[in-house]
């Protein structure tokens, strides 16, 4: 069973402590840091962030300023941009517009002063998005799952909460927050999670927690038949759509418009900040629950509300989406092909049905050196995938090829990793 995703804080078993010149014991905090930075390099999870630009009008390329000659031009494969709609024209004008128009920031809270026409406006068509009767926007998708989470459970008397074991650590940090007791079910399990719903008492308060797409692994809930348990046993349900908002259905609306599942879904999550580009965070759902979150949670009424200029960029992004196909179309296909490449050369390429490509590493060492040398001598872009992000063991790649990837980046891409895979003798499958 894979272990859940957490921070994995290590606290240490005694606390180091050193006298004082004035004859006082004291912690030594220093030391503490120092430690803990220590563990993560010891694993090989230490994050090491690439310092990068991206070139306007030319994603994937980029330039990257790490090291010490200079910026020098890379590929991008691991963005979280899927559609590449942060550097769409429309959303740019948009932006720019609006720049002009109201100046950059929102000037406060959405309850003093932050509360302009363009938060309104995408408010009223993320709602439209997933036929819901409102929408309420955050600051980023972390905050609007915790915040949500962490409020809705407050407000349902004994609630008990069932969470399948990959959901991000913002789900995991909001039902924590909310203080009530949680059920996590084994990943996709709808078995396990019957079970653990039949254990509960009927008038017992009960929120189904998932997501739709799942961001490491690429595969999806079996949202219908996690639906049919919620109305068996009397559950809201509370989807995670970050990763599929913008990707997936005729407007864009998510697995769950894909399926023609959203109504039956109480609250759909999803993100500003991948396929549409921008920033940001939003629920959607009926009027009395986004009432309800809008009145009590602490994490989107004491912070400063989105800037309008990111608004009206995303609000240019859902709009074009809503109607058109074509990156979508296109970003399938480049998934599609560059899976088929990894295959063909003898890759471990992950089974996805999904846009994502996770290339199986299993050591924690190796994936952080394969990034380092993609980086270094392809000018490849890739982030190393580790603990506690996935399981201890199931370190990976995870590619996210897009519209304006070309096939020609992909063969040498995956020329690349051959090479790489050769040169630290790592098994390749050749398809037969």
């Amino acid at each position: 069973m894979a272990k859940r995703r957490s921070l994995h804080y290590v606290t240490p078993q005694k606390l180091p402590l050193t006298g004082g010149a004035d004859g006082q014991t004291r912690v030594n905090y220093d030391q503490i840091f120092d430690e803990a930075i220590d563990r993560l390099h010891t694993e090989g999870r230490y994050r090491v962030f690439i310092d990068i630009m991206r070139n306007k009008g030319a994603f994937p390329n980029a330039r990257c300023f790490h090291g010490h000659n200079g910026p020098k031009p890379i590929t991008v494969w691991c963005s979280n941009d899927y559609l590449a709609m942060g550097q769409h024209p429309k959303v740019i004008e948009a932006m720019e517009n609006a720049l002009h128009d109201v100046g950059a920031g929102s000037g406060g809270t959405r309850n003093i002063g932050g509360n302009t026409h363009l938060h309104v406006e995408l408010e009223q068509e993320l709602a439209d998005l997933h036929g819901k009767d409102g929408a309420l926007l955050f600051t980023s998708g972390y905050v609007s799952n915790d915040a949500t989470l962490s409020t809705l459970a407050k407000l349902l008397p004994g609630c008990v909460i069932f969470s399948d074991e990959l959901n991000h650590a913002s789900m995991i940090a909001g039902i924590r927050n909310s203080g009530c007791e949680k059920r996590v079910f084994r990943h996709n399990d709808l078995e396990h999670l019957e079970e653990l719903l039949s254990a509960e008492d009927e008038a017992t308060p009960k929120l189904i927690a998932f997501e739709s797409v799942y961001s490491m692994d690429g595969d999806v809930a079996p949202v219908h038949a996690i639906c049919d348990l919620a109305e068996k046993y009397n559950a809201l349900t509370y989807v995670d759509e970050v990763h599929a908002v913008g990707m997936y259905g005729k407007r864009g609306g998510g697995i769950t418009e894909r399926d023609e599942a959203a109504d039956r879904i109480d609250i759909i999550e999803g993100t500003l900040g991948k396929a549409f580009g921008v920033m940001g965070g939003y629920i959607a759902a009926d009027t009395r629950v986004i009432d309800c979150i809008r009145s009590y949670a602490p994490g989107f009424i004491f912070t400063t509300s989105l800037s309008p200029v990111l608004v009206a960029g995303v609000l240019a992004a859902v709009r074009h989406l809503k109607g058109s196909s074509e990156e979508r179309d296109a970003q399938q296909a480049a998934a599609a092909s560059l899976k088929a490449k990894m295959r063909e050369a003898g890759l471990p390429v992950m089974d996805s049905t999904t846009h994502i490509v996770p290339l199986m590493v299993g050591d924690p060492v190796r994936a952080k050196k394969i990034s380092d040398i993609l980086l270094a001598e392809y000018g490849v872009y890739v982030q190393p995938i580790n603990f506690p992000t996935v399981p201890r063991g199931t370190e990976r790649l995870r590619f996210t090829p897009g519209p304006t990837h070309s096939e020609a980046m992909m063969d040498e891409l995956v020329a690349a990793l051959v090479e790489i895979w050769d040169r630290m003798d790592m098994e390749l499958r050749k398809a037969a």
